[in-house]
């Protein structure tokens, strides 16, 4: 008897909402169960034929900086049981690395980024869909924080970022993919009520594909 196809579970929401944190915790509670996670932050789009100056202008909260094409064909190859090479994406070069994850397909797959939600082909592929709710003061300071603190970045510097760059862009494609959401978890991983039903209502579903 053929394998049921696997669920697809989309999580957006905009940088410093707390989206990592809430798949995390889902992906925590089904800690060996067969359960994968696939971040959009991997498929930024290769940039080797540009030079290095022009990488360095690339605005990563753009829809057109990721390689959607390839993280689609990837999703249906692991809908269809057969494992991806996931690239990976070189931050200090501004381009796609040389090398590669493979990734052995799940029966329950989470796809996570800030714009998952955004493209109407992903959403196609999706069973369900989230999107992670945070006021913007909290998403800045978090932001700032992980920027400072993890990325040895400047506050002046990430102030002037997510006041040119960030926010407009937020405003622009992230908030309004939330139309397209079926749940929507306000305070991000501090919401536990909400991660538990999300993690009740993937179980129910696993259940009745009898794959758990």
């Amino acid at each position: 008897m053929p394998k049921k196809k696997p669920i697809v579970i989309g999580i957006a929401g905009g940088s410093g909402s707390g989206k990592t944190s809430v798949t995390k915790s889902i992906f925590d509670s089904f800690r060996g169960h067969s359960i994968l996670m696939l971040e959009q932050d991997y498929y930024y789009k290769d940039q080797s034929h540009l030079p290095f100056e022009e990488r360095l202008r690339t605005n990563y909260d753009h829809p057109l900086a990721f390689d959607n094409d390839l993280l689609i064909e990837h999703i249906k190859h692991l809908q269809r049981y057969e494992p991806i090479e996931k690239p990976v994406y070189d931050y200090k070069m501004h381009t796609r690395s040389n090398e590669t994850v493979l990734v052995e397909p799940k029966d329950v797959i989470i796809l996570e980024g800030i714009l998952v939600l955004e493209d109407k082909r992903l959403r196609d592929l999706m069973d369900i869909k989230l999107f992670v709710d945070t006021d913007a003061d909290i998403r800045v300071l978090r932001r700032m924080q992980r920027d400072i603190q993890e990325r040895g970045r400047t506050m002046e510097s990430v102030i002037e970022q997510y006041v040119n760059v960030v926010r407009p862009m937020h405003n622009q494609f992230i908030e309004p993919s939330k139309r397209y959401a079926d749940i929507i978890v306000p305070e991000g991983g501090q919401n536990h009520v909400a991660i538990d039903l999300m993690v009740t209502k993937i179980a129910t579903i696993l259940e009745e594909k009898v794959i758990l």
